[in-house]
Formats: structure tokens, sequence, C-alpha cells
């Protein structure tokens, strides 16, 4: 009996312990799972994350490169300025100075550590011509009229404000004279008021279709009065005639610069002068059209050369009228074979009827501005019509890539009626 019931009490125990086996068994088991479980959910959670942050990655770069993109923007970076003390630095009036020379000008002025103020009413100058300059402390640009007085507190006036070339000009032969008249006696008057100097930008064109060569400042001239070209040409004799009437009666300071043929970047390509219509024509493969014979001649100047003369001569003390230009005499069919040489294309050269009072020679004598300015060109023509060419190519290619072709707009309909816009 006692070992019957050892006998049971030890099968009892037993599958006591093989149900706790069979249970912590069971339990190592439920373990396993659920820690393998939490391992594949923590897995899945980070990869889900990594996923996430690298989508979260892909749509936010854009954004990230279009906020540099607009910082960089905002960080206006100028070209180098001197610094120049206040006794040393001057309040500089540019009219004109958005255009081709007036730009060039005001470049020199401002790296120079100057005050510079640019008037323009963008007759034929252009904001981009001096948009590198917007936001400078010492930069200022004004859209004005010389034809309306001006009040402005100035140390220097460049009075470069009128359409230079035949196109330009004639198409509004009274604005040209206006602005060669009134504007010159608004810019002197205030250059009175303020104590100014005032430097006129003259031109070649005042000794107009010349009979003596080359033309040296005593020469007065031979100008038709009434021919199409008679607005710019009598309109700057007059202002110069005007610079000094106030000379000798108000005591203004006055310097008269005679500008000769000048070219280089920053020209309006169709201006209608004859470096810009060749470099066109030429780039276009088209062909190269002269006036005349060909036979007359022109003198060209780099446009930083003649940016050197007018600052010379605004600082020096000669207030007599000055020539600045190149002495080097082509012809227009010689220049037309040169350009066509350094572009490397463009059709054959045509010839056109002369233009009229169109003058047959142009060199300037440049002794004077030699002496008393220790002035005279420095740039090889070779070297600055590459630098144009250059520039002209560019233009091309930026209208090429930023042309806008208008659709047409489809007609409306109304009160029963079509109307095309």
């Amino acid at each position: 009996m006692v070992r019957t019931r050892i006998q049971r009490l030890l099968t009892g125990i037993n599958r006591r312990m093989m149900k706790l086996l069979i249970a912590l068994a069971l339990i190592a088991y439920v373990a396993s799972v659920w820690g393998n479980f939490v391992n594949m959910s923590r897995s899945i959670q980070e990869n889900g994350e990594q996923k996430m942050e690298k989508k979260i990655e892909e749509v936010i770069a854009p954004l990230r490169e279009k906020i540099q993109n607009l910082e960089r923007s905002f960080t206006q970076k100028y070209p180098p300025v001197k610094f120049l003390s206040e006794k040393d630095r001057k309040r500089i009036l540019i009219t004109g100075g958005a255009g081709f020379v007036g730009s060039h000008l005001t470049d020199k002025l401002m790296m120079d550590g100057h005050e510079v103020t640019v008037v323009d009413n963008f007759f034929t100058g252009r904001k981009r011509n001096v948009e590198h300059w917007i936001g400078h402390e010492n930069f200022e640009l004004i859209n004005h009229d010389v034809v309306e007085p001006l009040y402005i507190e100035v140390d220097q006036i460049y009075h470069l404000a009128s359409p230079a070339s035949p196109p330009n000009y004639m198409y509004n032969p009274i604005k040209t004279l206006k602005t060669n008249t009134i504007g010159t006696l608004n810019m002197l008057g205030l250059a009175k008021r303020v104590g100014a100097r005032l430097l006129l930008a003259s031109t070649s064109e005042v000794y107009g279709d010349p009979e003596v060569h080359p033309q040296s400042e005593e020469y007065w001239g031979h100008v038709n009065p009434i021919g199409p070209r008679a607005c710019y040409d009598e309109g700057k004799r007059v202002a110069e005639t005007m610079c000094y009437a106030y000379m000798k009666q108000e005591g203004v300071e006055v310097r008269v610069a005679r500008i000769f043929n000048t070219f280089g970047p920053r020209m309006h390509m169709n201006d209608g002068r004859v470096v810009s219509n060749f470099i066109l024509q030429a780039l276009q493969g088209e062909q190269l059209t002269v006036y005349g014979s060909g036979e007359q001649t022109r003198a060209f100047q780099y446009v930083s050369d003649l940016v050197n003369g007018l600052v010379a001569l605004m600082n020096s003390n000669v207030s007599s009228p000055v020539n600045l230009g190149n002495p080097q005499e082509h012809s227009i069919v010689q220049f037309a074979i040169l350009i066509k040489q350094l572009v490397g294309s463009g059709g054959e050269i045509s010839f056109l009827s002369e233009a009229q009072d169109d003058p047959q020679r142009r060199k300037p004598d440049i002794r004077k501005a030699k002496l008393l300015l220790g002035w005279e060109p420095v740039v090889p023509l070779e070297e600055g019509l590459n630098k144009t060419i250059h520039y002209f190519r560019k233009e091309l290619e930026h209208q090429a890539n930023n042309q806008y072709i208008p659709k047409p707009k489809p007609a409306r309909v109304k009160k029963g009626r079509t109307r095309n816009n």
C-alpha cells in the first residue's frame, strides 16, 4: 500500500513537473517569438524612418537650393570699390549715365571711390547697364529728363545726356534739340547754383563734313544747319556756346570734350552706327551694308580710352575744347573687311546709296590732349573689337534663349459682334 501511494505521489509530481516544464518551454517560446517580433518591429520602424527621412530630404533639397539662391541674390556683390576719405571723395552727377559711354564712366568713378548719381530718361540708355551698382551706398539712379530742372547737391557734372547715333537723334529731332539746349541750360544752371564744375560731352559732329584734315580744335567746322543731322550737330554747337557764355558771365567752370567715334560693350545693337551694324550683320551671316563708296574714313577709339580722357579733362585746368579720339584713320570698307575677319563669318559687302550730309573724312588732331592732359588712346583696335564682338555674341545668345513669341488671342464675342484683340 505504501509503495503504491509513493508511486502515485511520484507520478503526480512527474506530471506537475512535466506541466511546469511544458509551461516554462511555452513561456520561453513565447518570449523568443515576442523578442523576434519586437526586433522585427524595431527594424521595420527604423527602415521606415530612414525611408521617410530620405523622402523628406528629396522634397526639401530643391527648396533648400532655392533658399540658398535667394540668399545669394539678396547678398549683392559689387565690383571692388576704392575707399576715399571725405576730403577726396566727390559727389558726381552723370546725365545719360545709363547709356553706352555713361555706364562705363559710372563704373570708373564708382570704382575710384566717388559718390555717383546717374540721371537718365532711358530714351537710349538701359537700366541693365548700371544694375550691378543698384543698392550700393555710393550709387543712386534717378529716372529724370534733363529738359526738366533738377535740384541736387553735387561737385562735378558730366553732361552726357543726348542720343548720339544718327537713327536715334533723327527719330525725334525736336527732342534732340531740347536735350542739347534746354537740358544743357538746366545743367549749367545747376552748376552755377551749387558751384559745380561741368563737363559737356560734345562731338566731332560739330566739325560737320570737314574741309580741314585732320580736325583740330581751332577748326570752326562745315555744318549744314538745315540738314537731317543738324538737330544733333547744331544742338551740340549751341551747347558749347552756352557753356562758354556761362563761364564768361557767371564764372561757371566748364570743360568741353569733342568725342570722336567710340565703340565697345554695351553699345545698343540697333543704334545704326558703323561698328554695331557690321558686327551684328557679320554674326548673323548677313551682308555688310556700306553707305556710299566706302572710301569715307573714320577714326575709332575703344570706350575705356574715352572714359580715361573724360576724367583727365574734368580734373584738369583746360577750359577750352579738347578732341578725344583715335588718330588712326580707316576707310569704312577696310573696317568692314577687318570685322568679317575677326568674326569669322558674314556675307559679302553690299553698297547702298550715300546718306545725306555723311562726313567723308574724320580724323582727330589730338596734340592738345597729349600735351595738356597726357592722354592718348592705348587699346589696340583689334583688341577692342574682339571684346565688342564677344559682347554682341552674348547678347544674341541671350535674346535667342529668352525670346518671347506672343500667341494670338481668340476673338471675343460681345453684343453680337466679333472683335479681335
